[in-house]
């Protein structure tokens, strides 16, 4: 039973937060996760200057992916705690960079973007008509924009090589351009499979069955479940790059979980393909030798090496497994202490800086380890606020039971930076949607997430 197992998911976690960390959190406790969220959400926030005079809405230190990245986070940041204080920032984001096309092709990038760069913000638009992320009157709605960056990634599924996937980048004059990886091909199929839930379309049902067939045959090992990270199209993809990134399996194991919710759980298909990728994901990204419930990028966290880049990954991870507990929720007792030991990692190494709350990378270390950065921010971000499933834990909307509207003002309660536009921009008054109204019990950590709250459909 559900019930039976975030008992002792939660009491089994609960003895990790007996070490004083700067960020003083109590797992148990729904303000404290919630508190330890602000101060992330905060520091990340703080270094982004897209809300500025003068600068360009929705752009972050030369990776344009990774703003898609940062509003996804902070939408499911402001879903869980109802904090609204960064929402005017991160809509004018969203809004500005979504291209004459609204398909997340701004002419600034598309030049130069991959398929994964892209999909990163129809993720994000998608999570935002999922919870129900209030809309801009005038501006077309999340999920026309998340619908728009589906309809032209799919155009692109290339039949010429490999009978099929979708090219890591847009175009031939590009790098990765005859690469074929996972971060493409398993953001959309990411993508397919939450459209498909939200709309019941049967076009993306089919599409997300077409790129999980391509997927399981070329880059998802369907015996180990091991998730390769990319294939060569040069060589029709008999060749496999191998490195282990938790985002590769992260974009899989949500889609399959979204399927398997989708289809009532009666499909075998994405039952087995949700229990394989769950288990390899738990056995490859919480090693046992830092006890088996803290997070780690393995490929590059304990060499010191991670990239801008790698350093999102994890947060990605939290996000992924999060939403899988709720689509899927016989899961939460593998993922919950998984989240929990991690966020309780965390809230140790966010202990730098002048503020003493500066977040490091490295969550199996007692403190600081003297890293930072807005990636590092919006990972910590990431992992308390996917604890706070507990107590906030409605499966996402679908088109027939999303509420949004677009009216007056929200909850400002946060640190949240100033949320003033350029120039360019526009002061409108943050809007609600109706979502605080939901039925949501907050039981504690200890009573957790009641079975019937998770009710497929």
């Amino acid at each position: 039973m559900v019930f039976a197992h975030y008992i002792a998911a939660a009491f089994t976690v609960a003895a990790l937060a007996g070490t004083p960390a700067a960020i003083d959190l109590d797992i148990t406790d729904e303000q404290s996760i919630k508190d330890a969220a602000a101060t992330a959400a905060f520091n990340a926030m703080s270094y982004y200057t897209g809300n500025q005079t003068g600068q360009i809405p929705g752009y972050i230190n030369h990776t344009w992916w990774e703003g898609g990245v940062l509003f996804d986070t902070m939408i499911r940041y402001w879903y869980f705690t109802n904090d609204a204080s960064n929402n005017a920032a991160v809509s004018q984001g969203m809004y500005h960079q979504r291209g004459a096309g609204n398909d997340y092709m701004p002419s600034n990038w598309s030049s130069y973007m991959g398929n994964d760069d892209q999909v990163a913000w129809g993720l994000a638009a998608m999570t935002a008509a999922e919870l129900n992320y209030p809309e801009d009157a005038g501006m077309p709605s999340w999920v026309d924009l998340a619908e728009r960056v589906f309809d032209v990634q799919s155009a692109r599924w290339d039949n010429s090589s490999c009978e099929g996937g979708l090219r890591w980048q847009i175009w031939p004059y590009q790098v990765g351009y005859t690469m074929k990886n996972s971060m493409s091909n398993g953001g959309l199929f990411q993508l397919a499979a939450r459209l498909a839930r939200y709309t019941n379309n049967q076009t993306y049902v089919d599409w997300a069955n077409t790129i999980w067939d391509w997927s399981s045959r070329i880059l998802v090992d369907q015996e180990s479940w091991n998730v390769a990270d990319s294939t060569n199209a040069a060589n029709d993809c008999t060749n496999l790059g191998n490195n282990q990134w938790s985002y590769n399996y992260a974009v899989y194991l949500s889609g399959a979980a979204y399927m398997y919710n989708y289809t009532n759980g009666e499909t075998t298909q994405w039952k087995t393909a949700l229990d394989g990728l769950l288990n390899s994901t738990l056995q490859t990204f919480f090693p046992a030798k830092f006890g088996g419930e803290i997070m780690s990028e393995v490929l590059c966290e304990p060499a010191n090496v991670c990239n801008d880049n790698e350093i999102t990954f994890k947060g990605l991870l939290a996000e992924s497994l999060t939403i899988t507990s709720m689509l899927a929720p016989y899961t939460s007792s593998d993922i919950l202490p998984r989240l929990q030991g991690s966020a309780v990692g965390a809230a140790k190494q966010c202990s730098g800086g002048s503020s003493n709350a500066t977040c490091g990378q490295h969550w199996y270390k007692s403190s600081w380890d003297g890293t930072e950065g807005i990636e590092e921010e919006m990972s910590a971000t990431s992992i308390f606020t996917s604890n706070l499933v507990a107590y906030k834990h409605l499966s996402p909307a679908t088109k027939t039971t999303a509420t949004n509207v677009t009216s007056s003002a929200g909850t400002d309660t946060g640190n949240g930076t100033t949320t003033a536009s350029t120039t360019a921009g526009s002061n409108s008054v943050v809007p609600t949607n109706g979502a605080n109204s939901l039925p949501c019990r907050h039981f504690g950590v200890a009573v957790a997430i009641v079975a019937g709250a998770f009710a497929i459909a």
